[in-house]
């Protein structure tokens, strides 16, 4: 049996500016969940730890956080487990690549050794003797690939027992994936006869099987941006040969921190945005990306400004993102007479409302809507804050 540790995308020194105060916090958490990656593949004694691409966030990283990745490679060279790295397309092999500047083998402490090796355009594969598995990998020294990283792949000359692959790209989905850098078919992958591709790129978590070969994208171990809800895991492989046959198993392990929280509420059932700030800090965690979507149709009384709501969260979760989709409801009862100002207004805008819901136009419907709530209290002597 073969074991191995799949990762990827860990986007190291990424900038997070959308984070502002909290971009350096994110940071860390990424360092920890490469760190749980190590810790979890000595833990388990796996035989290898495969990081796809995109280990750092670009080529340009001050020599602490070069080091630091050092080191926990030599924390796998120390137990034993052999560790292969390709580029992505952040930490691409060019000219200025990170790859080049430092020499990750020598500062792990495995210089001349087959325990850190990174495949590059020189060198395509490895073959670890001792593992009785040979890994490959087309690497391109442009960001954009001059072609499928999986044409011309022949493995069948190889003597090891099994066949693994790399690549850092994308499976090609028509109308998607057209514009990417590098893409790669499920036939190239059938084609290939790999026992188990390792692929980076897509920052959550999936797999498939093409042909023989198994395949799977392990995601992001810590999210890269605060929408990636299917990041944070790593991908434990298992490869074993029973009576001629192979069997390939793919389990994944959760090593990031940061969870996703979705809170739907009817606004119909809302007393005051006070209230609903109060809820929220009740469930306060600051390893949470809470994303709060008002629905159905609100009050007039209510107001909602989802940038006060946010900035009252900011400290109790790690990100707080509110939006509004309620509407204002459209006038009760019998409208005033038409040779009144509000009813000709509310005439004039529920006309208008109509119209724009029939051609789909939400936003404009949405706008007149709450003009027309705005209006109604204006008109009836309310006080109203713009």
């Amino acid at each position: 049996m073969l074991r191995l540790l799949h990762t990827a995308d860990v986007h190291l020194g990424a900038r997070h500016a959308d984070l502002g105060e909290a971009a350096t916090a994110q940071r860390e958490r990424q360092f920890a969940a490469f760190r749980a990656s190590v810790d979890l593949a000595i833990a388990e004694k796996v035989d290898l730890f495969l990081i796809a691409g995109d280990l750092f966030d670009s080529n340009v990283q001050p020599r602490r956080s070069v080091d630091r990745v050092a080191a926990e490679l030599k924390r796998l060279v120390d137990a034993r487990i052999r560790s292969v790295l390709i580029p992505g397309t952040h930490d691409v092999y060019d000219r200025a690549s990170i790859y080049r500047s430092y020499d990750l083998q020598a500062l792990a402490g495995a210089a001349g050794s087959d325990f850190v090796t990174l495949l590059t355009p020189d060198q395509p594969a490895i073959r670890l003797e001792s593992l009785d598995a040979t890994v490959h990998a087309q690497v391109f020294a442009t960001k954009r690939a001059p072609r499928s990283p999986l044409a011309g792949l022949d493995v069948s000359a190889d003597p090891s027992t099994w066949q693994i692959g790399m690549v850092h790209g994308s499976v090609a989905i028509p109308k998607q994936t057209e514009h990417d850098e590098v893409v790669i078919t499920t036939d190239e992958i059938a084609a290939s006869k790999l026992d188990y591709l390792a692929l980076g790129h897509w920052h959550s978590s999936s797999r498939g099987k093409a042909g023989d070969t198994v395949y799977a994208y392990s995601g992001a171990p810590e999210p890269v941006a605060l929408d990636q809800d299917r990041a944070g895991n790593v991908l434990l492989v298992s490869l074993d040969l029973h009576d001629g046959k192979r069997d390939v198993q793919v389990n994944e392990r959760r090593v990031g921190r940061t969870g996703f929280s979705k809170f739907e509420v009817d606004a119909a059932t809302l007393v005051s945005q006070a209230a609903l700030i109060e809820d929220l800090q009740m469930l306060a965690n600051p390893d949470i990306v809470m994303d709060v979507r008002l629905i159905g149709v609100r009050p007039d009384a209510l107001d909602i400004h989802e940038e006060e709501i946010e900035a009252a969260l900011a400290e109790s979760f790690l990100k707080v993102r509110v939006r509004d989709r309620s509407v204002p409801p459209l006038s009760d009862g019998p409208l005033p007479p038409e040779d009144t100002i509000l009813g000709a207004f509310v005439r004039d805008l529920e006309a208008s409302i109509a119209e724009f819901e029939a051609a789909d136009n939400h936003a404009a419907a949405a706008e007149a809507r709450d003009i027309l709530r705005l209006g109604r209290l204006l008109l009836a002597g309310a006080e109203v804050t713009l």
